[in-house]
C-alpha cells in the first residue's frame, strides 16, 4: 500500500491553483468529486458500495486523512484504484495538496475521481480542491438541523447525500424539514437520499453519476 505525507499548501492562491487543475481535468476527461461530511457519517461504505456498484466505470479514490491507510485498503478491495494521503494534522485538503495526491495516484486510466475530504463540516467548505463537483454526505442519526448548524458547507455543494436512511426509524429525523432547510441555503443543489447497507436510492445517485461523468467526456471531444 502506497502512503505519501502531505502538508497543507500554504498559498494565497489556491482559488487560482483549484482553476488550473479543474482544466487540466476537463482536459483530460476526468471527473473529480470532492466528498465532505462529518466523521462517521458513512463516506467509506458509500464510496464502497458505489465502486462496487459501477464497475464499468473506471474510478479511483484519493483518500485524505491525518492518519492510518485502512479506507485506501477498503478502497481497493472493492475495485478502485486508490492513494491514502496524510495532511500533517490539517483539517482539509486544498488544491495543491489534491494535485500531488493525484499525480501520485495516476489518473491517465481514470474516467471518475473521489476525493475522500478529511471529515469534518467546517474546513473543507472553505477551501477549493479543485474538483468540478462538491458533494456533501448527511447521515440520518446526524439530524435534520445540520444545516442551520453548518449553513456554508451545504451552499458550497452540488450534490447532498442523505445516507443511512435504512436507519429513519430508529432516530428522530424530519427527511421534509431537511430538506426544505437545505433548499432554503442551495436551491440548486441535487438530493439523494440513499442507504449504502439496502441499496434504496443507490441507482438515482449512480444514474446522476454516469451522467456527470459522460458530461465531461463529451465536452472533453468538442
Amino acid at each position: 500500500m502506497k502512503i505519501i505525507e502531505l502538508k497543507e499548501s500554504v498559498t494565497a492562491s489556491n482559488d487560482r491553483d483549484a482553476e488550473e487543475l479543474r482544466k487540466e481535468l476537463n482536459e483530460k476527461g476526468v471527473l473529480l468529486l470532492n466528498l465532505m461530511s462529518s466523521p462517521g457519517s458513512g463516506k467509506t461504505t458509500l464510496l464502497k458500495r458505489t465502486v462496487m456498484d459501477m464497475p464499468d466505470q473506471r474510478i479511483a479514490v484519493l483518500e485524505a486523512d491525518i492518519d492510518s491507510s485502512v479506507d485506501a485498503e477498503r478502497m481497493e478491495a472493492a475495485g478502485a484504484k486508490s492513494i491514502q494521503v496524510h495532511t500533517d494534522g490539517m483539517c482539509h485538503m486544498d488544491a495543491g495538496m489534491t494535485r500531488r495526491g493525484l499525480e501520485e495516484m495516476g489518473i491517465e486510466d481514470v474516467d471518475l475521481a473521489f476525493l475522500e475530504n478529511v471529515g469534518n463540516l467546517i474546513c473543507p467548505a472553505e477551501f477549493d480542491t479543485g474538483a468540478q463537483r462538491n458533494v456533501m454526505i448527511l447521515s440520518v442519526p446526524e439530524g435534520d438541523d445540520k444545516p442551520l448548524k453548518y449553513p456554508l458547507m451545504f451552499q458550497k455543494s452540488d450534490v447532498l447525500l442523505i445516507t443511512k436512511i435504512d436507519t429513519m426509524g430508529f432516530f428522530t429525523f424530519s427527511m421534509e424539514k431537511c430538506m426544505e432547510r437545505v433548499k432554503r441555503l442551495n436551491p440548486e443543489i441535487r438530493i439523494f437520499p440513499v442507504s449504502a447497507k439496502t441499496g434504496e436510492g443507490m441507482k438515482e445517485w449512480e444514474r446522476w453519476l454516469r451522467e456527470e461523468t459522460a458530461g465531461i467526456r463529451e465536452e472533453n471531444r468538442k
